[in-house]
């Protein structure tokens, strides 16, 4: 299944807001293998997603939940993220620039934007895992620099209104 690009949920934003979320519709576009994207805040609030309709839609503990929605990815990028830092301040490795797991039905990368910042993408077993660490760089390249606290708020508004 391919992700969605997202579309409506970027109406009525800055400038910076409508071109953070073209970078992401790009990225969601052009490289194959994509099933699922979200760029998390250092504080676990899901900012941008590929798949913004189901942002609210957490898998329930003991169902079969929508898995791989939003929320779930945003959870899952969240946690890694700490806890790949704490393993790198235990093993005096410095700052974590990138997290990959590799699973029998698809592959999780994740990407330090800045700030404690991350983006992650959830992709299909057969993917180019180069070609998406590739576009993962561009991404964080292009959008690190502009992710102001005042542009991760706005974003974080943006998510709330499309999940209610």
């Amino acid at each position: 299944m391919k992700a969605q690009a997202p579309t409506a949920y970027g109406q009525g934003l800055s400038s910076q807001a409508r071109n953070l979320h073209w970078l992401l519709t790009n990225l969601v576009d052009e490289v194959p293998g994509i099933r699922s994207v979200a760029v998390v805040s250092s504080d676990g609030l899901l900012l941008l997603s590929s798949d913004p309709g189901r942002a609210d839609e957490a898998a329930q503990p003991g169902t079969d939940g929508p898995r791989g929605s939003s929320a779930d990815l945003a959870t899952i990028v969240s946690g890694l993220g700490s806890l790949t830092n704490g393993a790198a301040k235990l093993m005096d490795g410095g700052s974590v620039k990138q997290t990959m797991i590799t699973m029998d039905e698809g592959s999780l990368f994740v990407m330090s934007i800045s700030d404690g910042s991350l983006l992650g993408v959830h992709a299909t077993p057969d993917c180019d895992m180069n070609v998406i660490a590739y576009h993962m760089a561009l991404f964080v390249g292009r959008a690190g620099h502009v992710l102001t606290p005042e542009l991760r708020s706005e974003l974080r508004k943006s998510m709330e209104s499309v999940s209610e």
